[in-house]
C-alpha cells in the first residue's frame, strides 16, 4: 500500500505546480480576484496533503498497519472533497454556471478527512 501513496503523492504533486501555475498566470483573465484566492485555497492544501501522503509512504516502513493506511486514505479523501471542490466552484464561477455552487458544503468535508488523516498518523505513532 505504501508504494500507492508514494505515487499517489508524486502525481498530486505535480498536479499540485501546474494549477498552481494556472492560477498564477491565466486563471486572472477568466475570474474575479476572490475566486483565484478560492482556487489557490485548494491548490495549497492539496500540495501539503501530496507531502502528507509522502511522509506516510515513507512511514509506512516503520509504523505499517491500519492506522497508517487510513491516514494515507483520509488525505486522499481530504484532497478529492476538499481541493476537489474549491476546483469545482471556480470551474462554476468562470463558466457563470448557475445553480451548482451548493458544491462548497462538500468543503467542510475533505477538511474533517484532512484533520481524521493527521489523527489517524499520530495514533499510529503512538501504537508502536
Amino acid at each position: 500500500m505504501h508504494k500507492n501513496f508514494l505515487a499517489w503523492s508524486a502525481i498530486l504533486g505535480a498536479l499540485s505546480v501546474t494549477l498552481g501555475a494556472f492560477g498564477a498566470h491565466k486563471l486572472k483573465e477568466l475570474v474575479p480576484p476572490e475566486t483565484v484566492s478560492t482556487f489557490q485555497t485548494g491548490v495549497t492544501y492539496q500540495f501539503y496533503h501530496a507531502f502528507a501522503l509522502l511522509a506516510v509512504g515513507i512511514l509506512y516502513a516503520n509504523y505499517p498497519g491500519p492506522l497508517m493506511t487510513w491516514a494515507g486514505r483520509c488525505f486522499l479523501l481530504g484532497i478529492l472533497l476538499f481541493s476537489g471542490s474549491l476546483y469545482l466552484l471556480t470551474i462554476f464561477k468562470a463558466t457563470e454556471t448557475v445553480g451548482l455552487n451548493k458544491f462548497g458544503i462538500i468543503t467542510p468535508f475533505g477538511g474533517l478527512f484532512f484533520i481524521a488523516g493527521w489523527i489517524c498518523m499520530a495514533l499510529a505513532f503512538l501504537k508502536k
